[in-house]
């Protein structure tokens, strides 16, 4: 089980997990919590409802990360028809409409779409915490069906982050790609390995959930 998910009844997975990786795990969420942000909260006094209702930001964020997290619906970078796919349209006011449905996507759901990351984040964080270390801090970690659900997410949503502030390519993750062949010199080193375990963790989970 060591490193790698296996079905448990009912639809979860379990898997054991050393001192270690359970602290670089938990670490990595906390980040990705802070790096989404606590979100808006009714103030003192404001209709909880109209707190429901409020529009979110129409402009992709500014961080690149968090573009990649939040991607724009229709063309921009990350998204469906992203960059590439906008260029490609020619005439300026197609690209300009582009524009507009994504600001007004973005608008309407950005803000459940971070609530969601952060649920998802905060499961991660939250199973690791109930864990019950054995004698080497070590321990295996079981997750429902929902939790495993929770973690896809937000395994996917940290690989998504570290790729970005590594400028990772699709060249880059193959076998013989540049992020197998890093010295241990280099300083990206630590954060590639993260990002290389987390991918395998990942795989690990999907295919254990597999029918």
């Amino acid at each position: 089980m060591a490193g790698h998910f296996e079905a448990t009844p009912g639809g979860g997975a379990a898997v054991a997990l050393d001192e270690v990786e359970i602290s670089i795990l938990r670490s990595l969420a906390v980040q990705l919590l802070e790096l989404i942000g606590p979100g808006d909260q009714p103030a003192d006094g404001e209709d909880p409802l109209a707190a429901l209702f409020a529009e979110g930001p129409s402009k992709p964020p500014t961080d690149p990360a968090l573009a990649r997290l939040f991607p724009d619906a229709y063309g921009g970078p990350g998204g469906p028809g992203g960059s590439e796919g906008a260029a490609g349209a020619g005439k300026p006011e197609e690209e300009q409409e582009l524009r507009e449905r994504s600001a007004e996507f973005r608008r309407f759901t950005e803000m459940d779409l971070r609530t969601g990351k952060r649920d998802d984040a905060l499961a991660v964080v939250r199973t690791l915490d109930a864990l019950s270390p054995a004698q080497d801090g070590g321990a295996v970690l079981t997750l429902t069906g929902d939790e495993c659900l929770s973690w896809l997410r937000s395994l996917n949503d940290l690989r998504l982050t570290i790729g970005t502030r590594l400028e990772v390519s699709d060249e880059d993750q193959g076998e013989e790609g540049s992020l197998y062949r890093l010295p241990d010199s280099d300083p990206r080193k630590p954060m590639v390995m993260a990002y290389l375990w987390l991918g395998a963790l990942q795989e690990s989970l999907v295919e254990t959930l597999m029918p």
